[in-house]
């Protein structure tokens, strides 16, 4: 890769599947394909990935954009783990996506405590189309489609659970898939198709094809409030749960129902948000439950991103249409908007270690939304740091995060020893020879920058270190426990005198026996010297 001198932004390197994510203001932007189309759809070879570290470290790339994933797997058995170790030895900054197979529990990917993992949630920008059926209720929706019927026209509306074929189960038929619609019964009338299994753009295809004149896609429970703004391709609005079973309700209660869709606008400034996507992998890790995972979450949901002119805004064989811009969700869309601030980050403070710049983004991040209250998930519920980490990553406050959990190379091998690994395979991780301490760290003692104790029998006490990144000064620690665990940090106060001056303070939890709860239960541990606040989530669940 070309060096410039002429300019001080950091340098970002991106892969994903064919095409360039992340950036900051004047950086010097590189990708590697690594994901490619054999017979049968993609494949992301090992070889492909590793080989794509290898160079990026050889370019001297500051940021590693990785929007790559698949299901939990060990370190000596993950390709993007170990390449992404070796990324941290050069001191790159690796910010890898949670991956998008949520809401369940323990699909988070990219769990490695040397990656910063990503979660997605949505933004203050909605692509409104509203559905309005003919007793005048008004149901908001999205999209981003790019025809429209005539407004103030209503047209009959069918589910399309009533317009199966012969020898198709309504169940089949309300999902919309190809060949489950009998054209006679849907030609056109407004169809109305439940989100689930295959792709939302295909539903449109399907009713398009069957005589449709527009189509209307009602989430289904798991999806909740998460709705992706897609181009379909003919007049289709997306509603949620709740806007869909109002639509359903409507039609098995009226003789003739009716419904027009209304063109898409954009509204700025929307609550609440950001929540969590349902699409966004959670934790709790199921290789190092005592990491948590995600990092971090970022806004992942109707991002408007530069668009491969190689294929359809759809991504279907189907769509002949071209754009230069495209709404795009998943985990690879909110894993770039983090690489980015890593780019600055790295930019205004050079010296920072890949373990700082985590500290400074994860310590400084949000959990709650633009109505002050907790971020939520996508059925409105409140989120936990198993969805969103840290919480919302807030770029301003992470230049001046006051203090950080710093980690070295040793530190992460120290833990790998930790997981039961020999030396001989620690050793043919890292490269170089290395003796595993003894006896071996307590993996709850490594200097994340969140606490995270997955079996709490009695009591347990975790070790701590931060560094001085600001002005001098002195920082109180203030706790919100956990329902049910009592939490002692000694000292209370730590004193700071110059930049790079470290303390170490130690955290003692403890369970309340008449209050102990089954599940896992969350708090924090907030630093602050009442300018700048350091916040740990703390994640604990007893045996």
């Amino acid at each position: 890769m070309e060096q410039d001198t002429s300019t001080k932004g950091a340098s970002v390197f991106g892969f994903g599947k064919g095409t360039a994510r992340g950036g900051s203001p004047k950086a010097r932007v590189a990708a590697y394909k690594v994901c490619w189309p054999p017979v049968g759809g993609n494949e992301c070879f090992d070889a492909d990935i590793v080989a794509a570290f290898d160079m990026a470290i050889h370019d001297g790339v500051d940021v590693l954009s990785v929007s790559l994933g698949g299901e939990p797997t060990f370190f000596f058995n993950d390709s993007v783990a170990i390449g992404s170790f070796h990324a941290v030895k050069h001191g790159i900054v690796v910010i890898c996506s949670a991956g998008n197979s949520g809401p369940d529990a323990g699909t988070v990917s990219n769990f490695a405590p040397w990656q910063i993992t990503v979660g997605a949630s949505t933004m203050d920008r909605e692509f409104d189309s509203y559905v309005i059926l003919a007793n005048k209720v008004q149901l908001k929706g999205q999209s981003l489609s790019s025809t429209a019927l005539p407004s103030n026209k209503f047209y009959p509306l069918i589910s399309a659970a009533d317009a199966k074929a012969a020898n198709v189960s309504a169940e089949e038929a309300l999902l919309c898939k190809n060949g489950t619609l009998d054209p006679r019964k849907v030609k056109g009338k407004i169809l109305v198709c439940l989100r689930g299994q295959n792709a939302r753009v295909d539903k449109g295809l399907q009713a398009q094809f069957a005589g449709a004149l527009g189509m209307i896609l009602a989430n289904n429970e798991i999806n909740g409030n998460e709705i992706t703004a897609d181009a379909h391709v003919l007049p289709a609005t997306q509603v949620n749960f709740t806007n869909g079973v109002l639509i359903f309700t409507y039609i098995n209660r009226t003789k003739s129902p009716k419904a027009c869709i209304t063109g898409v606008t954009t509204l700025l400034g929307t609550k609440p948000a950001p929540f969590m996507a349902a699409f966004s992998s959670k934790g709790p890790s199921t290789i190092t439950p005592e990491i948590l995972k995600p990092d971090i979450t970022a806004p992942g949901v109707n991002v408007i991103a530069a668009y491969t002119e190689a294929q359809g805004p759809t991504n279907q064989i189907f769509d002949k249409r071209r754009v230069k811009f495209n709404a795009v969700s998943g985990t690879s869309m909110s894993c770039p908007h983090v690489s980015g601030i890593a780019g600055l980050l790295k930019t205004l403070h050079p010296t920072w270690s890949p373990a700082a710049i985590k500290s400074a983004i994860m310590t400084t991040a949000t959990i709650l939304d633009n109505k002050k209250e907790p971020v939520m998930n996508a059925s409105y519920f409140k989120a936990t740091p198993f969805s969103y980490g840290a919480g919302h990553v807030r770029p301003n406050s992470a230049m001046d995060p006051g203090l950080v959990y710093d980690l070295s190379v040793n530190d992460y091998l120290n833990f790998i020893c930790a997981l039961g690994y020999n030396e001989t395979l620690v050793s043919i991780f890292s490269d170089n020879p290395y003796n595993c301490p003894k006896p071996p760290i307590n993996r709850t003692d490594l200097n994340y920058p969140s606490i995270t104790v997955p079996k709490l029998s009695h009591s347990i006490t975790v070790t701590r270190k931060l560094k001085n990144v600001g002005s001098p000064g002195t920082y109180r620690a203030d706790v919100q426990e956990p329902s049910g665990i009592s939490v002692i940090v000694k000292p209370r106060s730590l004193k700071f005198k110059e930049v790079g001056e470290e303390k170490t303070f130690y955290v003692t939890l403890k369970v309340k026996e008449d209050k102990a709860a089954k599940d896992y239960v969350f708090g924090n541990l907030i630093w602050s010297d009442e300018k700048h606040y350091v916040r740990s989530p703390i994640v604990v669940r007893t045996a």
